[in-house]
């Protein structure tokens, strides 16, 4: 019966974003309220698991907020300089270089803050709206793949690293020597293929007052990160007696498939569940690989998706249009890839 009503609540949040303008403009309510739901039903609710729903966003909801206030109080500054870089390099040249920067630093800076920076830069430009969103979901692509190569970079490396532990090799850098290569053509990929989806500047003239953002809408997007994440939260908890029960006993390539789940689902929670020091070096790249890719295909799937789409006001089916198609095809290319090693 647990596993039945698990899977009829996954089935619920992959359809009804889509299907109800209602919850699709009200996402994080209903995750939130799906995520409670699944913990009760796995039978995974505990004060324990409040306080960590409760303390979790806590770190990711401030750097929103502080970041989105310096962002404010420095538009000015930040708007001239993209202006003067314009000047010189053309906005296809641009967007390449974005999207490769962020991608790459992503693993140092952290995802949370190149995607701030990805958000407020990708604002200033002023692109048309249908391009400004396929390329923000190209560059979060890049940022969620990019940011494992550091226990620094997300939730998910951090863990990684934390249950590898024992491993003698392993250290800060070692994801880095592991998926490196596989990472690096990904974001670079994804940085050429940024190039065909710049689109154009839709306005001009346009002084940075004009496009400042009100001290309650900066307020409002905090605090729905913060329910996003809290929802996670609750959701990855939901959904651990079926990944204990069925997932973590499958081959590496199994797992690569079945970790598409993780467009809805937290992947820093299916890392935790899913890796064990008994797994072999090509079985983590593949599971970790699978994550990383598939994070990217739907809003939930990352914490990048998640504050792109909250500031630049992204739907789910806009997100999907283009997140899905480029996940299979991603996922498809580095699974034969993998599979050569």
């Amino acid at each position: 019966m647990i596993t039945l009503g698990l899977c009829a609540i996954l089935a619920i949040v992959l359809v009804l974003p889509f299907a109800s303008k209602k919850i699709e403009h009200n996402l994080e309510v209903f995750l939130f309220v799906m995520g409670i739901a699944a913990a009760l039903i796995a039978k995974q609710m505990s004060g324990h698991l409040i306080e960590e729903a409760l303390l979790e966003p806590i770190p990711i909801t401030l750097a929103v907020l502080a970041f989105g206030l310096l962002f404010k109080w420095g538009r000015t500054f930040l708007d001239q300089f993209i202006q003067a870089a314009l000047k010189k390099v053309s906005i296809p040249v641009f967007v390449f270089f974005l999207t490769l920067i962020l991608g790459m630093a992503s693993s140092i800076i952290t995802a949370i803050i190149a995607a701030l920076v990805l958000v407020e830069v990708i604002s200033m430009l002023q692109l048309d709206k249908k391009h400004e969103t396929d390329l923000v979901i190209i560059a979060c692509f890049a940022i969620g793949i990019g940011a494992v190569l550091t226990p620094i970079g997300e939730p998910l490396s951090t863990i990684a690293i934390a249950k590898l532990r024992s491993w003698p090799e392993v250290n800060f850098w070692y994801l880095a020597k592991l998926l490196g290569i596989e990472v690096f053509v990904a974001v670079l990929a994804l940085a050429i293929l940024s190039i065909f989806f710049h689109g154009h500047l839709a306005k001009k003239g346009l002084e940075a007052e004009q496009r400042e953002e009100a001290y309650p809408q900066i307020f409002l997007r905090a605090g729905k990160v913060y329910l996003f994440v809290m929802a996670l939260v609750f959701l990855g908890q939901g959904f651990k007696p079926v990944i204990d029960t069925y997932v973590i006993q499958l081959s590496g390539d199994i797992l690569y498939w079945i970790n598409i789940t993780s467009a809805v689902l937290d992947n820093a929670t299916l890392t935790a569940a899913e890796i064990s020091p008994a797994m072999t070096p090509i079985q983590i790249k593949k599971l970790l690989m699978g994550l990383l890719i598939a994070g990217g295909m739907l809003i939930p799937g990352n914490i990048p998706n998640i504050i792109a789409a909250s500031k630049l006001k992204i739907k789910s089916k806009e997100w999907a249009k283009l997140g899905i198609p480029l996940g299979l095809i991603l996922m498809t290319i580095f699974f034969f890839i993998l599979e050569m090693e």
